[in-house]
């Protein structure tokens, strides 16, 4: 008599897991990308921007394209905001009649700053999200929109343990490097030093590069010299190289609308920097002279 098989127990399907809701708002050059690299089986991104063109962009690709900052906070767990400048991300966190990121967010919520912005604003901030129950980090990045397009971003993390490890996932998403730099507020100075520094690099980089012309010696030459022992870096020399030849050949006006919004970019960061300084009592003279030539330096008239 042949034994009778007994039947397949059929394997338990695994759930996926949920996936985590997180927003972004400020779909520029450096945060579309980011916001891009969200989207996927890990995370349900959410996006917004006063722009409606990457909104749409990357809803088509998967994302979930929100008409106000409001609506994206009342449906995210973590919400991080690139925008220009300090008045911008202010607007966002409290915006008019209760539709600001503060009011509408979740208690519990984390709110990561990626703007660069003053020590005193991130500090001020957080004091506000806490009131509110909700966490706030400062997370400065570096690394420009190929950064952000490789995943290849440095995030210079201002925070407590326990919201940094909570965010860094979502970082990982668009960084290599997730630096955590201290409490709240340490991130954006962090990055505030390191601008200061490669701006103050593309100064001396200038400086260097007409001296060097003038005797004949070119900027690839201070290259070949300077990148063996670290005195001179790739950033500075596509920076010059760059800025020079656009200037050999273009108008004062196309130089203006080309390098122009850089200028104002720098101006905005050494203004941040200067800022912290004079909080703090420290006195940065040769970044307050960096200051009143920033612009010109980027327009190749310093």
């Amino acid at each position: 008599m042949s034994e009778r098989k007994k039947p397949e127990r059929k394997k338990p399907e695994r759930k996926k897991p949920e996936r985590k809701n997180v927003g972004y708002i400020g779909l520029g050059n450096i945060g579309k990308p980011c916001a891009r690299r969200l989207i996927g089986d890990r995370f349900r991104a959410h996006v917004h921007d006063v722009a409606p063109e990457p909104v749409r962009e990357l809803a088509a690709a998967g994302a979930v394209g929100c008409a106000s900052a409001a609506e994206l906070a009342r449906n995210c767990a973590h919400i991080g905001i690139c925008v220009r400048d300090e008045a911008q991300v202010e607007g966002l966190l409290y915006g008019q009649g209760g539709s600001g990121v503060f009011s509408q967010a979740a208690p519990g919520a984390l709110v990561a700053i990626h703007s660069t912005v003053t020590r005193a604003a991130i500090l001020k901030w957080a004091a506000a999200a806490r009131r509110r129950g909700i966490r706030l980090l400062d997370a400065g990045i570096s690394g420009g929109a190929q950064g952000a397009e490789a995943g290849a971003l440095v995030y210079m993390v201002g925070g407590d343990e326990e919201a940094v490890a909570e965010a860094e996932p979502v970082f990982r998403t668009s960084g290599e490097h997730v630096i955590h730099a201290g409490p709240v507020g340490a991130g954006m100075v962090l990055k505030l030093c390191n601008n200061l520094i490669q701006y103050m690099g593309f100064m001396a980089m200038s400086e260097a590069t007409r001296l060097a012309e003038a005797c004949g010696l070119s900027a690839e030459l201070l290259h070949a010299a300077g990148q063996p022992n670290g005195v001179v870096n790739d950033n500075m020399l596509r920076f010059v190289s760059g800025r020079n030849a656009l200037s050999a050949n273009c108008t004062a006006e196309q130089m203006e609308g080309v390098f122009g919004p850089f200028g104002k970019l720098g101006e905005k960061d050494l203004d941040c920097a200067l800022a912290c300084a004079e909080q703090l009592g420290v006195e940065l003279p040769a970044a307050a002279g960096l200051r009143r030539a920033i612009y010109d330096l980027f327009l190749n008239r310093a």
